[in-house]
């Protein structure tokens, strides 16, 4: 769904010709009060058309480490069902550090055509992309900027990077982004300070890799902790009972980042409909707020 500002221009003159030559109820004649009121209520509904294109919020959607846009595309259908314009961005997140992809992914897609007439841009990430929206807006604030939902993301680092990055497949398998995600003060994340933004944060619980939840301290979704995701400044923070891969497709994570965008709190009263929710569900509810 594309943003677009509706306009309705002067009435063309030739629907006058059409009228008369087609024996139309609105027999129209400028100028007579009978037949302005006539053209008035003909173009009504026109208007009202127009009203209805006016321009929608945008959502951009960025993608975790080492995935695709396809990982959001059940979060995006929900999104556009819910009458947002949405950016689904790919981006090759094994390429270059954090710095470099933000500038690459988040400039790129804030220029799209299909979101200029939007007049709020929010975002709704995964792992890695909720960085990216923080390095960037540290550098480039934007007025546009809306509501940014963020799922799973380490923004105090994880404590399985601190124990893999020196390991060669490690970096190979990550790229440098991967390696600046340790949970020293250093780290890019922990350098990056307070948001400045409505921000929602939604952790998961659960895990299906075990050997990465042995290297972190309380309760994880197999790659970061739940304690991990939270950052200064954040609006609300949500725990779901999620892995970390299945929180971009779990039904309840869905329906409380709509929420977010729409009210600012993950606790509105938005209802989602049935039909927005396609493929694999993951897991419910537990949730704490902050």
């Amino acid at each position: 769904q594309f943003c677009s500002v509706g306009r309705i221009g002067p009435f063309p003159s030739h629907l006058f010709e059409y009228a008369r030559l087609h024996s139309h109820p609105l027999l129209i004649t400028p100028g007579r009060p009978r037949d302005l009121t006539r053209l008035f209520l003909f173009v009504l509904p026109l208007l009202t058309v127009a009203l209805s294109m006016a321009a929608n919020d945008g959502v951009i959607l960025l993608h975790g480490l080492c995935r695709s846009s396809g990982s959001m595309k059940k979060m995006a259908n929900a999104l556009s069902a819910a009458g947002f314009a949405v950016a689904n961005y790919g981006y090759a997140s094994r390429t270059a550090d954090i710095r470099s992809l933000a500038d690459l992914a988040i400039g790129q897609t804030l220029s799209s055509p299909k979101l200029q007439s939007c007049p709020r841009i929010h975002f709704v990430t995964h792992s890695l992309g909720g960085i990216l929206v923080r390095s960037y807006f540290t550098r480039h604030p934007q007025d546009r900027l809306g509501r940014v939902v963020m799922l799973g993301p380490p923004n105090q680092g994880s404590e399985v990077v601190d124990a893999l990055k020196a390991w060669r497949l490690f970096r190979w398998l990550n790229g440098p982004a991967g390696a600046e995600l340790g949970t020293d003060v250093e780290s890019t994340p922990n350098r990056l300070g307070p948001v400045d933004f409505q921000l929602g944060v939604i952790a998961g619980d659960r895990s299906i890799n075990w050997i990465n939840s042995l290297m972190i301290p309380g309760k994880d979704d197999g790659k970061v902790s739940v304690e991990r995701t939270k950052v200064a400044g954040m609006t609300e923070h949500l725990t779901l009972h999620s892995t970390h891969p299945y929180l971009t497709k779990n039904r309840e994570v869905i329906d409380r980042t709509v929420r977010f965008l729409k009210e600012g709190s993950f606790f509105g009263k938005t209802v989602i409909p049935s039909e927005s929710y396609s493929g694999r569900d993951d897991g419910l509810l537990s949730a704490d707020v902050n």
